[in-house]
């Protein structure tokens, strides 16, 4: 079931645009710049042994507008992801409600449950780091009558001081409380963020992918039921040779981001 949901994502998301730009009747940019990522992610799972369309990839348009969002709304794209909520709580309502949206990063406790009301469509959270923003989120999607939704651990596979994540070794014990603790919340799988230049190095992702086999073999989960989030522009063809089923794509689809003041808050 899995398998056939991402193919439809696949297949939905290299369609021909049903809006084409006004006056060209011509891919947008960011719509082709889209496909090339897919091709590139597709390839990349193939050399591991797996389908192309075993690969999700999540639109990330942080700093970008709507506008570009949309393009690839119009193009057959649904899945798109914000790192702030404060922005994604802005974009969300300007794009139909079959967009499924992911929050990824560390999210604050006080803006959890205005992100959960604001945003219905809400489909995942990449980023849960600790028990506290675990109970928030079963609390409030419990207070708001949501449907369970989807997180993902965040694990600080780098080791830096300065990134989310809980470390590999708590890695199952979140993963348990999630799982058995949280019943409003439904625990995906794992997920990373890399290095500041966003790129990672092959031994973050195998971190990862250890994570996920001590958290599989403790939980009794399926691995092929696994979710492992790593991979961005930088380096999402190597996330996606060593096991990712979902890669965060921000500049290689929208363009070096753009920050006017940097005072965007999480």
């Amino acid at each position: 079931a899995t398998l056939r949901f991402l193919w439809r994502q696949r297949q939905a998301a290299t369609a021909r645009p049903t809006t084409p730009e006004k006056g060209r009747g011509m891919v947008a940019p960011v719509a082709a710049a889209l496909r090339a990522v897919l091709a590139r992610a597709g390839r990349a799972a193939e050399r591991s042994g797996r389908a192309a369309e075993a690969v999700r990839v999540v639109a990330v348009g942080k700093t970008k507008p709507v506008s570009m969002l949309r393009q690839l709304y119009d193009a057959g794209h649904r899945c798109f992801g914000e790192n702030y909520a404060q922005e994604l709580v802005a974009k969300a309502p300007q794009l139909p409600e079959d967009t499924r949206w992911h929050f990824i990063g560390h999210l604050q406790s006080n803006k959890v449950k205005p992100l959960l009301a604001a945003v219905p469509n809400l489909d995942m959270v990449e980023g849960v780091d600790n028990e506290k923003i675990a109970n928030h989120l079963d609390r409030a999607v419990s207070s708001l009558g949501r449907e369970p939704l989807k997180v993902l651990v965040q694990v600080n596979t780098s080791g830096e001081e300065s990134k989310s994540g809980i470390d590999p070794s708590r890695c199952v014990e979140l993963a348990k409380h999630v799982k058995l603790g949280c019943p409003h919340l439904i625990f995906s799988g794992l997920m990373t963020i890399g290095m500041k230049d966003y790129s990672s190095t092959p031994e973050n992702f195998k971190a990862l992918v250890n994570c996920k086999l001590e958290v599989c073999k403790a939980l009794g989960i399926p691995t092929e039921q696994f979710e492992l989030s790593m991979g961005m522009s930088g380096d999402f063809e190597k996330a996606v040779e060593m096991g990712s089923t979902n890669v965060r794509i921000g500049s290689t689809i929208f363009g070096p981001r753009e920050y006017p003041n940097k005072k965007q808050n999480q």
